[in-house]
């Protein structure tokens, strides 16, 4: 059965760095090829994020810089002013350090997973349409919530929580929806063409407990097209 068709792909060669907008995308297990594979890391050895946990410390400016891919898969950092660099190049971290305001390191994964819970983050459009209804006055823009997929759904589609537990086919990879995506501050931070909007994680936290999105797994990979079907397996 036919849910409904992509309409965004995203990539984040660097975690919690702006991404790429693509017209395709290869999968596999792990997620989106080249997603997230490199990361900022603090002086305490944590990740750099929008929040502060065991794992992840805040780093303000992050999402001022924005990452992608070149044609052989080299991930490049541009800074606000412009100014690019290749992630391996030595001199990338202290232009990283001098937005964030303290050292950094730049760090490609490992053993240690850069996601935070799942391998893709999914939204579909019928959710974006709900919190714009419920805030007109707030900036509710993908690049907020930083989803891999976008999906657009019918009308009076379901928003995609309704998926938890099932199997979607999404053009040549198949994956199961694993759980809801939890929200942080990160989706009320300024960033390009972005202002601070707070209301956002308010709205999210009075009416879905700050969830929005879904995570899923990957259990086959291939690639996916701007336009592919979403298909519901079982």
């Amino acid at each position: 059965m036919k849910l409904g068709e992509v309409v965004e792909l995203w990539r984040y060669p660097v975690k919690s760095l702006g991404g790429e907008r693509l017209a395709e995308v290869d999968c596999d297990l792990r997620g989106i090829v080249g997603d997230r594979g490199w990361a900022v890391r603090g002086a305490d050895g944590r990740i750099g994020s929008g929040k502060t946990t065991q794992r992840f410390t805040r780093m303000p400016g992050l999402l001022s810089i924005s990452a992608r891919l070149d044609d052989q898969g080299v991930a490049w950092i541009e800074l606000p002013s412009g100014e690019v660099a290749r992630v391996d190049d030595r001199g990338a971290a202290e232009l990283v350090g001098s937005v964030v305001g303290e050292a950094v390191t730049l760090e490609q994964e490992t053993g240690v997973s850069h996601f935070d819970d799942g391998a893709l983050h999914i939204l579909s459009t019928s959710s974006l349409s709900w919190l714009r209804r419920s805030l007109p006055d707030d900036e509710v823009e993908v690049p907020r919530f930083r989803p891999n997929i976008v999906v657009d759904l019918p009308r009076d589609g379901e928003p995609e929580d309704v998926w938890l537990g099932r199997t979607l086919r999404i053009g040549g990879a198949t994956v199961r929806i694993a759980d809801r995506t939890g929200r942080c501050v990160m989706v009320t931070m300024r960033q390009p063409h972005l202002g601070f909007s707070p209301g956002i994680l308010r709205e999210l936290a009075r009416r879905t407990k700050g969830l929005f999105g879904v995570y899923a797994a990957v259990l086959e990979g291939g690639r996916i097209v701007d336009g592919d079907p979403v298909l519901l397996v079982e």
